[in-house]
Protein backbone atom coordinates (compact mmCIF):
# COMPACT_ATOMS: atom_id res chain seq x y z
CA UNK A 1 0.00 0.00 0.00
CA UNK A 2 1.53 3.33 -0.97
CA UNK A 3 1.96 5.41 2.12
CA UNK A 4 3.97 8.76 1.43
CA UNK A 5 3.88 11.47 -1.44
CA UNK A 6 6.86 11.95 -3.64
CA UNK A 7 9.49 13.85 -2.19
CA UNK A 8 7.45 14.30 0.96
CA UNK A 9 5.64 16.71 -0.44
CA UNK A 10 1.91 17.74 0.75
CA UNK A 11 -1.02 16.04 -0.19
CA UNK A 12 -2.42 18.42 -2.44
CA UNK A 13 0.18 18.74 -4.84
CA UNK A 14 -0.05 14.80 -4.57
CA UNK A 15 -3.62 13.80 -5.93
CA UNK A 16 -4.05 12.85 -9.17
CA UNK A 17 -6.77 14.29 -10.21
CA UNK A 18 -4.40 17.56 -10.45
CA UNK A 19 -1.14 16.21 -10.86
CA UNK A 20 0.34 17.04 -14.09
CA UNK A 21 2.63 14.32 -13.60
CA UNK A 22 2.51 10.60 -12.51
CA UNK A 23 5.54 8.80 -11.19
CA UNK A 24 5.72 5.23 -11.26
CA UNK A 25 7.93 3.09 -9.19
CA UNK A 26 8.88 -0.76 -11.27
CA UNK A 27 11.65 -1.96 -8.63
CA UNK A 28 12.74 -5.00 -10.62
CA UNK A 29 15.83 -6.51 -11.08
CA UNK A 30 14.97 -10.48 -12.94
CA UNK A 31 17.47 -10.25 -15.60
CA UNK A 32 20.41 -8.13 -14.56
CA UNK A 33 23.74 -10.44 -15.12
CA UNK A 34 26.39 -8.64 -12.62
CA UNK A 35 25.27 -7.30 -9.64
CA UNK A 36 22.06 -7.55 -7.64
CA UNK A 37 19.67 -4.39 -6.28
CA UNK A 38 18.28 -2.76 -8.92
CA UNK A 39 15.08 -3.82 -7.72
CA UNK A 40 15.96 -1.79 -4.65
CA UNK A 41 16.64 0.97 -6.57
CA UNK A 42 12.95 2.96 -6.26
CA UNK A 43 13.22 2.68 -2.76
CA UNK A 44 16.69 4.32 -2.05
CA UNK A 45 15.46 6.92 -5.02
CA UNK A 46 12.16 8.09 -3.12
CA UNK A 47 14.06 8.02 0.54
CA UNK A 48 16.69 10.73 -1.55
CA UNK A 49 13.99 12.46 -2.70
CA UNK A 50 12.19 13.15 0.80
CA UNK A 51 15.98 15.39 1.89
CA UNK A 52 16.06 17.22 -1.35
CA UNK A 53 15.58 20.79 -1.19
CA UNK A 54 12.25 21.21 -3.47
CA UNK A 55 13.43 24.83 -4.77
CA UNK A 56 15.43 24.51 -7.84
CA UNK A 57 18.01 27.33 -8.47
CA UNK A 58 18.91 27.45 -11.81
CA UNK A 59 15.00 27.35 -13.31
CA UNK A 60 13.92 29.39 -10.35
CA UNK A 61 10.84 27.34 -9.87
CA UNK A 62 9.45 24.46 -7.45
CA UNK A 63 8.14 22.08 -10.26
CA UNK A 64 6.37 20.11 -7.71
CA UNK A 65 3.66 22.52 -7.43
CA UNK A 66 2.47 21.10 -10.78
CA UNK A 67 1.73 17.72 -9.25
CA UNK A 68 3.31 14.73 -8.74
CA UNK A 69 1.37 11.63 -8.41
CA UNK A 70 3.07 8.75 -7.26
CA UNK A 71 1.44 5.60 -8.31
CA UNK A 72 1.60 2.13 -6.17
CA UNK A 73 4.68 0.31 -7.70
CA UNK A 74 4.71 -2.16 -10.53
CA UNK A 75 5.66 -5.42 -8.69
CA UNK A 76 4.99 -7.93 -11.37
CA UNK A 77 7.73 -10.17 -11.76
CA UNK A 78 6.93 -13.75 -12.54
CA UNK A 79 9.14 -13.15 -15.99
CA UNK A 80 10.78 -10.81 -18.14
CA UNK A 81 7.75 -10.41 -20.21
CA UNK A 82 5.10 -9.90 -17.98
CA UNK A 83 6.40 -7.53 -16.29
CA UNK A 84 7.20 -5.38 -19.24
CA UNK A 85 3.71 -5.86 -20.50
CA UNK A 86 2.47 -4.34 -16.53
CA UNK A 87 4.82 -1.29 -16.96
CA UNK A 88 3.51 -1.17 -20.91
CA UNK A 89 -0.75 -0.97 -19.50
CA UNK A 90 0.27 1.67 -16.65
CA UNK A 91 2.43 3.90 -18.59
CA UNK A 92 -0.31 3.57 -21.43
CA UNK A 93 -2.98 4.26 -18.93
CA UNK A 94 -1.64 7.64 -17.45
CA UNK A 95 -0.95 8.48 -21.31
CA UNK A 96 -4.50 8.67 -21.94
CA UNK A 97 -4.70 10.57 -18.94
CA UNK A 98 -3.50 13.39 -20.11
CA UNK A 99 -0.63 12.86 -17.84
CA UNK A 100 3.32 13.52 -17.95
CA UNK A 101 4.19 10.07 -17.34
CA UNK A 102 7.56 9.14 -15.86
CA UNK A 103 9.76 5.47 -14.44
CA UNK A 104 12.04 4.75 -12.08
CA UNK A 105 13.75 1.62 -12.27
CA UNK A 106 14.48 -1.40 -11.45
CA UNK A 107 16.64 -2.51 -14.32
CA UNK A 108 16.88 -1.67 -17.98
CA UNK A 109 14.36 -3.93 -19.42
CA UNK A 110 11.79 -1.83 -17.87
CA UNK A 111 12.24 0.85 -20.31
CA UNK A 112 10.52 -1.77 -23.23
CA UNK A 113 7.30 -1.28 -22.12
CA UNK A 114 8.10 2.14 -21.28
CA UNK A 115 9.06 2.83 -24.66
CA UNK A 116 6.02 0.95 -26.39
CA UNK A 117 3.53 2.82 -24.40
CA UNK A 118 4.75 6.12 -25.63
CA UNK A 119 5.36 4.90 -29.31
CA UNK A 120 1.76 3.74 -29.49
CA UNK A 121 0.52 6.98 -28.38
CA UNK A 122 2.72 9.70 -29.82
CA UNK A 123 4.02 9.82 -33.41
CA UNK A 124 7.53 10.14 -34.69
CA UNK A 125 8.97 9.12 -31.84
CA UNK A 126 12.30 9.67 -31.08
CA UNK A 127 13.91 7.41 -28.42
CA UNK A 128 17.07 9.31 -26.71
CA UNK A 129 19.02 6.43 -24.94
CA UNK A 130 21.67 7.74 -22.48
CA UNK A 131 23.68 4.93 -21.39
CA UNK A 132 27.08 3.21 -21.27
CA UNK A 133 26.23 0.11 -22.93
CA UNK A 134 24.46 0.00 -26.20
CA UNK A 135 21.36 -2.72 -25.41
CA UNK A 136 20.69 -3.50 -28.99
CA UNK A 137 20.79 -7.29 -28.52
CA UNK A 138 17.30 -9.00 -29.74
CA UNK A 139 17.35 -11.65 -27.37
CA UNK A 140 19.99 -12.03 -24.35
CA UNK A 141 19.42 -15.84 -21.68
CA UNK A 142 16.34 -16.90 -23.72
CA UNK A 143 14.25 -13.69 -23.42
CA UNK A 144 13.99 -10.47 -25.81
CA UNK A 145 12.96 -8.87 -22.21
CA UNK A 146 15.87 -8.68 -20.91
CA UNK A 147 18.13 -5.75 -19.62
CA UNK A 148 20.83 -6.02 -22.64
CA UNK A 149 17.91 -5.70 -25.02
CA UNK A 150 16.09 -2.80 -23.80
CA UNK A 151 16.01 -0.60 -26.77
CA UNK A 152 16.37 -3.36 -29.58
CA UNK A 153 12.50 -2.57 -30.44
CA UNK A 154 13.33 0.97 -30.35
CA UNK A 155 16.07 0.39 -32.88
CA UNK A 156 13.42 -1.02 -35.02
CA UNK A 157 10.69 1.01 -34.65
CA UNK A 158 11.40 4.52 -33.64
CA UNK A 159 14.17 7.04 -34.40
CA UNK A 160 17.05 6.15 -31.76
CA UNK A 161 19.87 8.06 -30.89
CA UNK A 162 22.48 6.68 -28.12
CA UNK A 163 24.83 9.17 -26.07
CA UNK A 164 27.38 7.79 -24.21
CA UNK A 165 28.16 4.19 -25.34
CA UNK A 166 31.36 2.76 -24.18
CA UNK A 167 30.37 -0.94 -24.16
CA UNK A 168 29.20 -3.39 -26.53
CA UNK A 169 29.43 -6.57 -28.35
CA UNK A 170 30.24 -6.93 -32.08
CA UNK A 171 27.16 -8.47 -32.86
CA UNK A 172 25.44 -5.08 -31.82
CA UNK A 173 26.98 -3.13 -34.70
CA UNK A 174 24.92 -5.76 -37.31
CA UNK A 175 21.81 -3.85 -35.90
CA UNK A 176 23.62 -0.15 -34.31
CA UNK A 177 23.12 2.91 -36.49
CA UNK A 178 26.52 4.42 -36.38
CA UNK A 179 25.06 7.89 -37.79
CA UNK A 180 22.94 8.26 -34.54
CA UNK A 181 25.05 6.91 -32.11
CA UNK A 182 27.73 9.27 -29.57
CA UNK A 183 30.17 7.27 -28.33
CA UNK A 184 32.01 8.21 -25.08
CA UNK A 185 35.39 8.55 -26.40
CA UNK A 186 34.26 10.53 -29.65
CA UNK A 187 31.92 13.11 -27.19
CA UNK A 188 35.31 13.84 -24.79
CA UNK A 189 37.30 15.44 -27.94
CA UNK A 190 34.34 16.89 -30.07
CA UNK A 191 31.95 19.39 -28.14
CA UNK A 192 29.63 19.49 -31.17
CA UNK A 193 27.57 16.60 -30.00
CA UNK A 194 25.06 18.09 -28.28
CA UNK A 195 23.67 19.93 -31.67
CA UNK A 196 24.50 17.32 -33.57
CA UNK A 197 21.80 14.93 -31.15
CA UNK A 198 19.02 17.22 -31.37
CA UNK A 199 19.21 17.79 -34.80
CA UNK A 200 18.80 14.35 -35.79
CA UNK A 201 15.84 14.03 -32.99
CA UNK A 202 11.92 14.48 -34.26
CA UNK A 203 9.88 16.88 -32.27
CA UNK A 204 8.40 14.35 -29.56
CA UNK A 205 11.09 12.87 -27.54
CA UNK A 206 11.16 9.93 -25.00
CA UNK A 207 14.42 9.56 -22.92
CA UNK A 208 15.48 6.76 -21.19
CA UNK A 209 18.30 7.10 -19.04
CA UNK A 210 20.47 4.59 -17.72
CA UNK A 211 22.66 6.01 -14.55
CA UNK A 212 25.45 3.82 -15.45
CA UNK A 213 25.37 6.44 -18.42
CA UNK A 214 27.67 8.76 -15.55
CA UNK A 215 30.95 8.01 -14.70
CA UNK A 216 30.79 6.32 -11.61
CA UNK A 217 33.19 8.31 -9.96
CA UNK A 218 29.87 10.44 -9.58
CA UNK A 219 27.61 7.11 -9.31
CA UNK A 220 28.99 4.30 -7.91
CA UNK A 221 25.71 2.38 -6.84
CA UNK A 222 25.20 0.85 -10.43
CA UNK A 223 24.89 -2.53 -11.67
CA UNK A 224 27.19 -2.41 -14.42
CA UNK A 225 29.94 0.60 -13.91
CA UNK A 226 31.92 1.88 -16.78
CA UNK A 227 34.70 4.02 -17.06
CA UNK A 228 34.79 7.12 -19.04
CA UNK A 229 31.29 8.56 -18.68
CA UNK A 230 29.21 11.54 -18.24
CA UNK A 231 30.06 14.11 -15.48
CA UNK A 232 26.86 16.07 -13.66
CA UNK A 233 26.96 19.42 -15.90
CA UNK A 234 27.60 18.54 -19.42
CA UNK A 235 24.69 16.29 -18.63
CA UNK A 236 22.49 18.64 -17.38
CA UNK A 237 23.36 20.49 -19.86
CA UNK A 238 22.82 18.80 -22.83
CA UNK A 239 19.09 17.47 -20.89
CA UNK A 240 18.09 21.01 -20.79
CA UNK A 241 18.58 22.35 -24.35
CA UNK A 242 16.56 19.00 -25.45
CA UNK A 243 13.32 20.00 -23.01
CA UNK A 244 13.95 23.02 -24.61
CA UNK A 245 14.42 22.58 -27.93
CA UNK A 246 12.24 19.00 -27.93
CA UNK A 247 8.58 18.01 -26.58
CA UNK A 248 9.66 16.19 -24.34
CA UNK A 249 6.83 13.58 -23.85
CA UNK A 250 8.32 11.79 -20.48
CA UNK A 251 11.11 9.83 -19.56
CA UNK A 252 12.31 6.90 -17.32
CA UNK A 253 15.27 6.05 -15.28
CA UNK A 254 16.83 3.22 -14.25
CA UNK A 255 19.32 0.93 -12.60
CA UNK A 256 20.27 2.48 -9.73
CA UNK A 257 21.75 -0.10 -7.34
CA UNK A 258 22.24 1.74 -3.93
CA UNK A 259 25.28 1.07 -1.50
CA UNK A 260 24.01 0.99 2.24
CA UNK A 261 27.21 2.49 3.45
CA UNK A 262 27.07 5.59 0.28
CA UNK A 263 24.01 7.30 -0.53
CA UNK A 264 25.51 9.55 -2.89
CA UNK A 265 24.33 8.04 -5.80
CA UNK A 266 20.43 7.87 -4.52
CA UNK A 267 20.87 11.37 -3.81
CA UNK A 268 21.96 12.14 -7.53
CA UNK A 269 19.20 10.10 -9.46
CA UNK A 270 17.09 12.42 -6.91
CA UNK A 271 18.42 15.26 -8.58
CA UNK A 272 18.77 14.04 -11.72
CA UNK A 273 14.57 13.40 -11.65
CA UNK A 274 13.94 16.64 -10.33
CA UNK A 275 16.17 18.58 -12.57
CA UNK A 276 14.77 16.70 -15.57
CA UNK A 277 11.07 17.93 -14.54
CA UNK A 278 12.26 21.34 -13.38
CA UNK A 279 13.10 21.71 -17.47
CA UNK A 280 9.83 20.23 -18.35
CA UNK A 281 8.16 22.72 -16.96
CA UNK A 282 9.83 26.02 -16.07
CA UNK A 283 7.94 27.88 -18.74
CA UNK A 284 4.75 26.77 -17.63
CA UNK A 285 5.70 28.06 -14.55
CA UNK A 286 6.65 30.98 -15.74
CA UNK A 287 3.97 31.51 -17.64
CA UNK A 288 1.37 30.96 -14.73
CA UNK A 289 3.63 33.46 -12.48
CA UNK A 290 3.10 36.07 -15.66
CA UNK A 291 -0.84 34.98 -15.78
CA UNK A 292 -1.01 35.52 -12.23
CA UNK A 293 0.89 39.39 -12.18
CA UNK A 294 -1.89 40.53 -15.34
CA UNK A 295 -4.28 39.18 -13.57
CA UNK A 296 -3.23 40.98 -10.00
CA UNK A 297 -2.59 43.73 -12.55
CA UNK A 298 -6.07 43.46 -13.43
CA UNK A 299 -7.59 43.87 -10.25
CA UNK A 300 -5.06 46.74 -9.29
CA UNK A 301 -7.20 48.77 -12.31
CA UNK A 302 -10.47 47.82 -11.37
CA UNK A 303 -9.62 49.06 -7.78
CA UNK A 304 -8.03 52.06 -9.11
CA UNK A 305 -10.70 53.00 -11.58
CA UNK A 306 -13.58 51.70 -8.50
CA UNK A 307 -11.52 54.33 -6.20
CA UNK A 308 -11.43 57.19 -8.94
CA UNK A 309 -15.44 56.45 -9.58
CA UNK A 310 -15.59 57.15 -5.68
CA UNK A 311 -13.79 60.77 -6.12
CA UNK A 312 -16.34 61.90 -8.69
Amino acid sequence: MKTKTYAGIPEEFAKLESAKIVLIPVPYDGTSTWQKGADKGPEAFLNASENMELYDIETDTEVYKQGVFLTEAVTESSSPETMVDAVHQIVKKYIKKNKFVTVFGGEHSVSIGSIRAFNEMYPSLTVLHIDAHADLRKSYEGSTCNHACAVYEASQNTNLIQVGIRSMDAIEKTVMDTDKTYFAHDMAVDDSWMEAAIDQMTDNVFITFDLDAFDPSILPSTGTPEPGGLLWYETLEFLKQVFEEKNVVGFDIVELCPNEKDKSSDFLAAKLYYKMLSYKFQNEEADEAYDNTFDNNQANKNNLKYNNNDDY
